[in-house]
C-alpha cells in the first residue's frame, strides 16, 4: 500500500541570520519531498519573507494556509535553517489547531562557517522551539540526531517514518470497527471496554450473529453475488478437499459480511467464531477474514475488537497486512523461539502455500465437516513486528506492548496457520505479558515498525506503551 501524505511545512526564521539560509532550506526540503513523492503545503516565497515564519503576522498567514488544507494535512514538519523564532513556530501550530504530529528538524552548522555571515545556531534554536511547544501543550517528534541536513539519507528515513506515524494517528482517531456476534463464552480474555475506545475516537458497531447468518441463509447458490464471491474465493486460494457445498456456504457468508461492512463504513471487523458459527451455519469464516485482511480491512476472530484494532494500527504503520495469532507453543528447548498459531485466518501475504482446509482442533467438538473454510499454510522467514493493544478497565486506560524479532524457517510439523518466531528476551516478554494481564492473542506484521508504533501510540495517542525491543 503506497499512500501519499500531505505534510504542512513551517520554515522557521530569525531576522539577524542570513536570508539565503531560508531560501536554501526551502529548496532542500521541497527537493526531498518530491523525491519521496510526498504532498506538502508550504507558504509561497511572496507570502512572507522567502516563505519563512518569524512574526505573529507570518504565523497567522501560515496557520490560515494550513486551515484551508486541514482535511489533507496529516502532520507538520518544522524546518530550522537557523535559530528560528520559537514563538512564530508555536503560534502557527496553535492558530492552525490541526492536532497532528509535528516533526522538528534543525540544520547542522559547519565548523568552517561559524562566522556572523554563515552561522546557523539551529542546534540551540531547536531546544528553544521545543521548549515553547512544551509550554503550549503541543506534542512533537524529534529526529534521532539533534541536527540533520534534509539532504542526508538519514533524514529521508526519518521523514518516511514520521509520515507513517501520521498515518497511524490519523487512522486510529477515526477508525470504525464492526463487532459481529457476541464474545464466545470461553474467551473472557478478549473482553474490552467499548467506552474507553470511544473516548479515544475508536467507534464500534455491533450486530448479532443471528442477523448475519439469517441473511446468509436467505441467499441461494444461484444468486449473482454468491457466484461473484465464490469466483473471488476460488481465485484467492486453492479449495483443496473442501466440498462444493461448503464453498457455497463460505461465499454466502462473505456476501453478507461485505454488505455489513459497506453499509456501516467499517475499516475492520471482529467476528464470533467458536463455536456458534460452526454449529449454526456449518463452516468457518476464516477464508473471508483472510481475504479482508489481505485487502487492508483487518479481521480478527473471537470478537477480539482490540486485536483487530492492533492489526489496523500495524497495517497503517507498515503499509502491509497484519495477522492475529496465538502465543501458542514453546519451540523445543529454545528459550528465544516460540510457535505462533491460529486455526486459519491469516492474510494471504503470510501464506505462500495457502489452501482452504478445515480446523481439526475445533472439529473434535463440532465435527470436522462443519469447519471447512479454515486455511492451511506456513509463514516463511521474514521480519517481525509484534504487539497488542488492550483496554485496561480497572485503570481506565489503553495499554500496549510491542517489539521486533524474526520469523524463521525452522521445521514445524503441524496444521493450520503457523510460524516460528525468534525474539530476544522472549521469556522476559512472556513475564511482562502475563504479569500485566494481556490477552493470549498477539498481532504480527512482516515489518520493522515498533518505533513508529511506539511514537504514534505513546506520544500522540497518549497510551501506555512498553517497547520490549528497547529493553534488550
Amino acid at each position: 500500500m503506497k499512500q501519499k501524505a500531505s505534510i504542512g511545512i513551517i520554515i522557521g526564521n530569525r531576522d539577524f541570520f542570513p536570508d539565503k539560509l531560508v531560501a536554501e532550506a526551502r529548496l532542500d526540503v521541497i527537493e526531498q519531498f518530491e523525491k519521496l513523492k510526498l504532498n506538502y503545503v508550504i507558504l509561497g516565497e511572496e507570502d512572507t519573507k522567502l516563505g519563512g515564519v518569524e512574526t505573529f503576522k507570518d504565523a497567522q498567514k501560515c496557520a490560515n494556509l494550513f486551515k484551508k488544507h486541514a482535511d489533507e494535512i496529516n502532520g507538520v514538519l518544522v524546518i530550522l535553517p537557523n535559530f528560528g523564532d520559537e514563538r512564530g513556530v508555536a503560534e502557527t501550530l496553535k492558530l492552525a489547531d490541526l492536532n497532528v504530529p509535528v516533526l522538528i528538524q534543525a540544520y547542522p552548522d559547519e565548523l568552517t562557517k561559524l562566522d556572523v555571515a554563515r552561522r546557523r545556531d539551529s542546534w540551540c534554536g531547536k531546544i528553544s522551539v521545543c521548549n515553547n511547544l512544551y509550554q503550549f501543550g503541543i506534542k512533537y517528534t524529534l529526529t534521532d540526531n539533534h541536527v540533520l541536513h534534509p539532504k542526508d539519507p538519514a533524514f529521508a528515513k526519518e521523514l518516511t517514518d514520521f509520515v507513517a506515524v501520521c498515518r497511524v494517528v490519523r487512522g486510529l482517531r477515526k477508525v470504525r470497527i464492526g463487532a459481529v456476534g457476541a464474545r464466545p463464552g470461553g474467551f473472557n480474555t478478549v473482553r474490552y471496554s467499548e467506552k474507553i475506545l470511544q473516548r479515544n475516537g475508536i467507534s464500534v458497531t455491533t450486530v448479532d450473529l443471528s442477523e448475519i447468518l439469517g441473511n446468509a441463509n436467505k441467499l441461494t447458490k444461484d444468486h449473482p453475488e454468491v457466484k461473484e464471491h465464490l469466483d473471488k474465493i476460488l481465485a484467492y486460494a486453492p479449495k483443496g478437499k473442501t466440498p462444493d457445498e461448503a464453498m457455497i456456504q463460505i461465499a454466502k457468508l462473505d456476501v453478507v459480511l461485505k454488505h455489513f461492512m459497506d453499509d456501516n463504513f467499517l475499516d475492520a471487523t471482529a467476528i464470533q467464531c467458536w463455536t456458534s458459527l460452526q454449529q449454526n451455519y456449518g463452516c468457518n469464516v476464516c477464508t473471508s477474514m483472510s481475504m479482508m485482511s489481505e485487502n487492508m480491512l483487518p479481521s480478527a476472530c473471537e470478537v477480539d475488537v482490540t486485536g483487530t484494532l492492533t492489526m489496523y494500527a500495524m497495517q497503517l504503520a507498515s503499509g502491509s497486512p497484519s495477522a492475529l495469532v496465538d502465543w501458542n507453543n514453546n519451540y523445543a528447548d529454545d528459550d528465544e523461539k516460540c510457535v505462533l498459531f491460529h486455526c486459519g485466518n491469516w492474510a494471504k501475504s503470510f501464506l505462500p502455500d495457502i489452501q482452504i482446509s478445515n480446523a481439526p482442533i475445533l472439529g473434535t467438538t463440532v465435527g470436522v465437516e462443519n469447519t471447512y473454510g479454515a486455511l492451511d499454510g506456513r509463514t516463511p522467514a521474514s521480519p517481525l513486528t509484534y504487539g497488542r493493544i488492550s483496554t485496561d478497565d480497572p485503570k481506565g486506560v489503553i495499554k500496549v506492548y510491542l517489539g521486533e524479532g524474526e520469523l524463521t524457517d525452522d521445521p514445524l510439523n503441524t496444521f493450520g496457520n503457523r510460524a516460528v518466531a525468534q525474539i530476544d528476551g522472549l521469556q522476559d516478554l512472556m513475564q511482562y505479558v502475563c504479569k500485566n494481564g494481556f490477552e493470549h492473542h498477539v498481532v504480527m506484521n512482516a515489518s520493522k515498525t515498533a518505533a513508529i508504533l511506539e511514537e504514534a501510540l505513546g506520544n500522540y495517542m497518549g497510551w501506555e506503551v512498553y517497547n520490549h525491543s528497547k529493553s534488550k
